[in-house]
């Protein structure tokens, strides 16, 4: 039975309660005696708290990761108008999506918060503040905190426990809920809690490997006696493992002996490196919940090179897009108005990510221009903002077959 198979398998027979062991000896990680010394230590279980979680930095990254690439993306309010589509700068909830959610958070802060939440609860929650029909601030709430009801007429209450226990009850346009994958309709699963199996055997093997160097001892080598040790002897042996060769420090080391005694060392086998291995597969296990690619874990040896291009527009496109939609119907079904859903609108401009190489982009803006005799479907003034540059005044209309234009930066 292999390492990872024991990780996942097996509790200790008859309710074994879990104890520390000191001063024991393993010849390599195939050695029966290290399997025994983990069945003794705490073993996998079946729910995992999101603190708990947190402290597994494969979990750590995958939150980190998807939350802050979620925060450092503005969220813009747009408005459709003749045929074309441009931000509604003036609308008040244009501020507060792209700049300031509330008097305390700013835009990146409330957007990593409330992605975090719904990674590791399954949802997030934010009371809309409003000044008559003007939406003010969100106020994040800590979904610990709420209860989520269908009343008969099928509309959905929100229950929020406040600080003084008291509780608010709130109607559905009240509050801005970020839903992950649902069984009902009504709240999303935790990530957390559906991967608690996963997740739990990652924090076991890290603390079996602990367990392994401040207690055991990785020893290089017997030592074989030609005949009984006397007390003396055994007292030596004993006091130079327990206090000489335990710890990370002394791993490999051998024991100084007298007496007559042959030293034989161990022969290292392939099953050393399976905590290694069984680690890694653990890793990569979490990073398929969170929908993160397995090279922005940091596990992979391979240099990648142009080829991470690609990965980070696969992460967009189906680690963090539907992300994206969920937070643009969220903020449709709650703060837009049905009168003005068919010109206002959220939408989150990912190009940062998928912005390429300075050769990429290049060449996409000279053929969006009409280089090479293509028909442009760009303006200078469009290819300027995208850039970061402010309008020239000869950069409006689309350029012309065989016209030139010198627009300086």
């Amino acid at each position: 039975m292999g390492l990872f198979d024991f990780f996942r398998g097996g509790r200790a027979q008859g309710g074994q309660r879990p104890r520390a062991n000191g001063g024991q000896v393993f010849t390599g990680l195939d050695d029966p005696a290290l399997l025994e010394f983990l069945r003794t230590g705490a073993l996998a279980g079946t729910t995992v708290s999101v603190d708990e979680a947190l402290r597994n930095s494969a979990v750590f990254r995958c939150v980190d990761l998807v939350s802050s690439s979620i925060g450092m993306l503005p969220i813009f309010l747009m408005r459709r108008e003749a045929g074309s589509v441009v931000k509604n700068e003036a609308h008040p909830l244009f501020d507060l999506l792209a700049y300031q959610p509330n008097s305390w958070q700013t835009a990146f802060e409330f957007k990593q918060l409330m992605q975090t939440w719904v990674l590791v609860h399954g949802n997030a929650y934010a009371i809309i503040v409003r000044t008559g029909a003007k939406i003010t601030q969100f106020i994040p709430v800590d979904p610990c905190r709420v209860r989520v009801r269908q009343m008969p007429d099928l509309s959905v209450r929100y229950e929020i426990t406040r600080d003084d226990g008291s509780i608010g009850t709130y109607a559905a346009r009240d509050v801005l809920h970020l839903r992950g994958l649902s069984l009902n309709g009504l709240t999303g699963l935790s990530r957390v809690q559906k991967a608690a199996e996963t997740i739990s055997l990652a924090l076991q093997s890290g603390r079996a490997a602990e367990r392994i160097f401040r207690n055991g001892m990785m020893v290089g080598g017997n030592l074989k006696h030609p005949g009984k040790l006397g007390p003396e002897g055994k007292q030596f042996l004993r006091e130079s493992l327990n206090e000489i060769h335990a710890g990370p420090e002394n791993a490999g080391k051998w024991i100084i002996t007298e007496e007559g005694m042959e030293a034989k060392p161990f022969a290292n086998t392939a099953k050393d490196s399976q905590l290694v291995e069984a680690r890694a597969s653990l890793v990569e296990e979490i990073a398929r919940v969170f929908g993160v690619p397995r090279p922005l874990m940091g596990v992979d040896d391979t240099s990648w090179g142009s080829g991470i291009e690609q990965l980070s527009i696969l992460f967009v496109r189906y680690g963090l897009a539907p992300w994206f939609q969920a937070w643009e119907q969220a903020i449709t079904r709650s703060c837009i108005p049905l009168a003005d859903r068919g010109t206002l609108f959220p939408d989150f401009d990912e190009t940062e990510l998928l912005r390429g190489t300075l050769k990429d982009q290049a060449e996409f803006y000279s053929r969006a221009l009409g280089a090479g005799g293509q028909r442009p479907w760009m303006e200078v003034n469009e290819v300027r903002e995208s850039v970061g540059l402010g309008a020239h005044p000869d950069g409006g209309g689309l350029i012309s077959a065989g016209e030139t234009r010198n627009v300086a930066p």
